[in-house]
């Protein structure tokens, strides 16, 4: 296990290398740079040659890209044009809002969907299982901004229980327990939004593997030799059906850092998710290509805790 482990993480550093030389690409070919941003009109050709010399931009790509994995290895991937601060920084202030936001709804998620999957395999066709179908695809095919609008309405207009957006009472200046819930009552809405969108799914993943997995060979021994019900299930059934939950768990781990672009943008939560909306529209570059490096990251990261989690659940499995 140790060795695999090692193995793959080696493995990440030619991935993370390629992924960063595409990222880098891709976005220093868009149009515009840190000095057509900085650049005004009485700025002369002199002056911005000197800028272009300074960021290196006179430089050929792959010049410009090994000057920017220098400082990105150390954690600098240099000034948002927006902010007027260090990406990382930028970063470092709005990804808790979304890492907050998301983990909540991400333990919801699976302590709600989890139960629902495995009693709607036990129980086919039956109502309990025709409802939660029903609504699991409402969950999958309801857009997030819908949803978000129809909450907002309903909850925050028409009976105005929660506010209708931010993560704080404008002018408050709370602070402990009272600042705590505060920011939970703003994050009410925006919680149900996700949390409502990732049950569905993650309620169809284990509904699907566990009825994959209770008509196994294995399944009707142990209910022939006599065993209870619900030692077959949750014991012996439930153990298997969870490898493809594990799968969506490493993807779903990214998403606990990149925050819900939608859904923090029609709430106005100031995430992680937000911000890379608003650099979007204003073309920064830098911050752009700093989020999507911590996204790379996490994905790796994220496929390496599903791996070894699949022989921690199954010991059938044997990493190699």
């Amino acid at each position: 296990m140790k060795q695999y482990i090692i193995r793959r993480v080696l493995l990440m550093i030619p991935i993370l290398i390629g992924v960063s030389f595409l990222i880098y690409m891709i976005f220093t070919l868009a149009p515009g740079n840190i000095v057509t941003v900085r650049s005004t009109g009485h700025m002369t050709a002199a002056t911005q040659a000197k800028m272009m010399h300074e960021y290196h931009l006179d430089q050929p790509k792959v010049v410009q890209y090994l000057y920017w994995a220098k400082d990105a290895i150390v954690g600098n991937f240099g000034e948002s044009y927006k902010f007027k601060a260090p990406v990382s920084k930028v970063m470092g202030e709005f990804i808790w809002n979304s890492f907050f936001l998301s983990l909540a709804s991400f333990i919801a998620a699976f302590a709600i969907a989890i139960p629902i999957g495995i009693i709607s395999a036990t129980k086919q066709y039956s109502i309990f299982d025709k409802v939660f179908t029903v609504i699991s695809l409402a969950g999958i095919s309801i857009p997030s901004f819908f949803l978000g609008l129809v909450l907002i309405k309903i909850f925050a207009i028409d009976l105005p229980i929660f506010p209708l957006s931010g993560m704080t009472t404008t002018g408050s200046n709370n602070t402990g327990l009272a600042f705590v819930g505060d920011v939970l009552y703003h994050m009410v809405l925006p919680f149900l939004v996700l949390t409502f969108q990732s049950i569905a799914s993650i309620m169809r993943y284990v509904r699907t593997s566990m009825l994959e997995v209770i008509r196994q060979d294995y399944i009707r021994t142990a209910r022939a030799k006599g065993l209870k019900e619900k030692v077959v299930i949750y014991k012996h059934a439930l153990r298997n059906g969870l490898i493809p939950v594990i799968t969506l768990f490493g993807i779903l781990l990214p998403s606990l850092f990149a925050g819900a672009i939608v859904t923090e943008y029609i709430f106005s939560w100031p995430g992680i998710g937000n911000v890379t909306l608003q650099a979007v529209n204003v073309r920064d570059y830098p911050l752009l290509m700093g989020i999507n490096m911590l996204l790379a990251v996490l994905t790796l990261v994220g496929n390496l805790i599903a791996d070894v989690s699949y022989a921690v659940v199954d010991p059938r499995i044997r990493l190699k």
